[in-house]
């Protein structure tokens, strides 16, 4: 299927000087490019025209969640024919495996994952090696292993009408696919046998299949609703053959475990005895049980917590190798015929560049101390260098790029004219602009106030813009600044919302939303509400300890927080500092040099500057009815902060699964909270739920 954009507006002079500018570059050979777009510029808008004119399909990465999740709502509006994927790390709560050697203490690894956002990464995985027209939205977690594409794509079952197979052979299939059995818990990665009927729920999709077998046949094949269980009459979904992708991206082949369980053991007896020779008697002592617990669990059940450290062995990875990371899932159906898109690329790049470092230090420690084969080195993000040679080139979007970016466009754009691809004369460099915002707003005006009376004033300043049903935004340097600025402005009466990276990863787009909508006036937050939000309700950017030098108040980050402003006629933006430090004159000087420019342009085209007027978006995941246990629970914790009575053996399965999630949330807020007390009587209950 082609890509085709849908959208109310053409792209203005500007935009469509800059599409072509990026289209010709790419058809003649500069792999790497870079869009300098100034806040409000249409950035997002170039970049899907450019993914229609060239027809290839797209990844797009992001440096948070939060913005990953906007552009997903913004491409999804865009191409709604074609497949919009969300591909973040689906961990509302990651505790990494760790070793303190100066305290002696283990920490086993503990992580709470997000159902939803799991089956977003796996439709985004089976789009990529189902069809052509996919455009995946990601976070740096696409530098993470998640197993080899050749596996996930060949462990399929493939089902039709008339096909001679037996239920327990189904059953077998669906199994070794990663799906449970759960008759009477059916959710996603699960599938429930009824005599002869079985019904599968796929862990990539909203719809289920129900197969009914005839004497070891395949009677029919239904799409179902999963949970009313009736039939969905969607006749362009009925078709010849079905074929039913895994339930998890860590696949692998049976047959081949051997060798892996060999490899593995010749590797633990070599480094037994190179600990032994160090005279690590213990290390080599605990490394031979926890390798010797893990095989077995995996002959076992299939599965340990932490397989994935051993999955160079079942990759068939030789040592160092890179491992399998969702951008193999590009290059295996489509080669170097995709395009790689780096947004905010002054952040996102550093952020790719850091990953490999923090984990080796980790995972160094762990193999030192007998924890971990050194194998589990393998288990890694990939490097820098692998990164770039993994992708076919970039196009980099930024108001501010970095060297790094600026670098590699111009090598790639005179390599391109060296080779007689490109002419000099008509282009002077790799660097493509987009300067002008189609709505004619120049950057906000900025005023500089006291530090010491910097609270009761943006108090004061909040409120004259909600006299005008405006919105704020206010950074400060902390979350924890942030949160209790927010509960002293809650008993100003105004409605208002901290948003950092401990608000769970969906919520935090719930949020934004409530604030467009008024439900909120304001939202403070830390470094979250820097690139590339898009709220045009937002008329005032209030910026706390503006003159606090340091990443968060650098000359970057003050333009592309002040650039909150500029899709606003009537932005501004105030700096609360007693002194003006270099980052802030820098700043400064960029942000009346782009307002010089745009008003100029204004005059000389004719343009009117008015507001961006943009409907709030469909969420980005349905909310599923919540369960009445659950809801009882949460207004009584969140209201008197106690438990309440609840006859544990009248819950089902899920329920308990619910709950447990939910009460370890809040045993989490109650230990920060210095209520320890209750922590310890919501840990009991967790233990009630888990043992009962």
């Amino acid at each position: 299927m082609e890509f085709k954009l849908k959208s109310d507006y053409k792209p203005t002079q500007d935009q469509e000087n800059a599409i072509k500018n990026i289209v010709k570059r790419n058809k003649k050979g500069v792999e790497n490019q870079v869009l300098l777009g100034v806040t409000g510029s249409g950035k997002t808008f170039t970049v899907a025209n450019v993914i229609e004119r060239t027809q290839k399909p797209a990844l797009i990465i992001s440096h948070n969640k939060t913005l990953a999740a906007q552009l997903y709502q913004e491409f999804r509006d865009f191409f709604p024919d074609n497949a919009v994927s969300y591909f973040v790390s689906y961990y509302d709560y990651y505790q990494p495996e760790a070793y303190i050697p100066s305290t002696d203490t283990y920490i086993e690894k503990d992580a709470d994952i997000n159902e939803q956002i799991d089956k977003l990464r796996l439709a985004a995985t089976t789009n990529l090696l189902t069809r052509n027209d996919v455009i995946v939205i990601a976070s740096v977690s696409c530098i993470y292993n998640i197993g080899s594409p050749k596996e996930y794509g060949n462990f399929i079952f493939e089902f039709a009408e008339g096909v001679k197979i037996e239920r327990e052979q189904i059953i077998d299939r669906l199994i070794d696919l990663q799906y449970e059995r759960g008759d009477f818990g059916f959710h996603r990665g699960t599938f429930r046998v009824r005599g002869n009927r079985i019904d599968i729920y796929p862990a990539y999709q909203e719809e289920g299949f129900s197969l009914q077998l005839q004497e070891n046949r395949i009677s029919s094949v239904k799409i179902i609703d999963p949970v009313t269980g009736s039939q969905i009459k969607d006749e362009s979904s009925m078709r010849n053959s079905y074929v039913l992708y895994p339930a998890k991206h860590f696949i692998t082949n049976p047959d081949d475990n051997k060798d892996a369980f060999e490899n593995i053991q010749n590797d633990l007896k070599k480094r037994i005895k190179e600990l032994k020779r160090s005279g690590k008697d213990l290390e080599a002592h605990r490394l031979k049980q926890k390798v010797t617990y893990d095989l077995e669990m995996i002959a076992e059940m299939g599965y340990v917590k932490g397989i994935e450290n051993y999955s160079r062995y079942f990759d068939g990875r030789e040592p160092g190798e890179p491992p399998y990371t969702l951008l193999d899932y590009f290059k295996h159906p489509f080669n170097e015929d995709w395009l790689t898109f780096i947004d905010e690329s002054h952040i996102t790049f550093p952020q790719i560049r850091g990953m490999y470092s923090g984990d080796l230090s980790r995972k160094k420690t762990l193999i030192d101390y007998g924890f971990r084969l050194p194998s589990a080195i393998d288990n890694r993000p990939l490097k820098f260098d692998e990164f770039i040679r993994r992708i076919p080139g970039f196009i980099a979007t930024s108001a501010t790029p970095a060297d790094l970016e600026l670098s590699l466009s111009k090598q790639s754009f005179q390599q391109a004219v060296n080779k007689g691809k490109i002419n000099a004369k008509k282009a002077d460099s790799g660097i493509v602009q987009q300067l002008l915002r189609p709505t004619g707003i120049p950057d906000p005006k900025v005023k500089i106030r006291p530090v010491d009376t910097q609270v009761t004033d943006v108090i004061k300043e909040i409120r004259k813009e909600k006299g005008k049903e405006n919105r704020t935004l206010v950074t400060t340097l902390t979350k924890k600044t942030a949160e209790d600025l927010s509960e002293f402005l809650k008993d100003k009466d105004i409605k208002v919302h901290y948003l950092h990276s401990d608000v769970d990863t969906l919520e935090r787009s719930d949020i934004l939303d409530d604030l467009r909508k008024g439900n909120y006036e304001c939202l403070v937050g830390v470094n979250l509400l820097r690139e590339g939000l898009d709220l045009p309700e937002v008329a005032l950017v209030a910026i706390l300890d503006a003159d606090k030098e340091g990443f968060l108040r650098s000359e970057v980050s003050l333009v592309q927080t002040m650039g909150r402003a500029a899709r606003h006629v009537e932005g501004r933006v105030i700096l609360y500092a007693d002194k003006i430090t270099g980052s802030m004159k820098r700043a400064l000087d960029e942000i009346k040099r782009r307002r010089k420019y745009q008003i100029k342009m204004n005059k000389k085209l004719g343009i009117t500057p008015r507001s961006i007027v943009k409907p709030i978006r469909d969420r980005l995941v349905e909310k599923e009815k919540e369960n009445e246990y659950e809801n009882m629970f949460s207004k009584t914790i969140s209201y008197y902060k106690k438990l309440p009575d609840i006859d544990i053996s009248s819950l089902t399965p899920m329920d308990r699964k619910k709950l447990t999630n939910s009460l370890r949330k809040e045993m989490i807020l109650a230990a920060k909270d210095l209520n320890f007390e209750f922590a310890i009587e919501i840990r009991d209950k967790i233990r009630d739920l888990e043992d009962n």
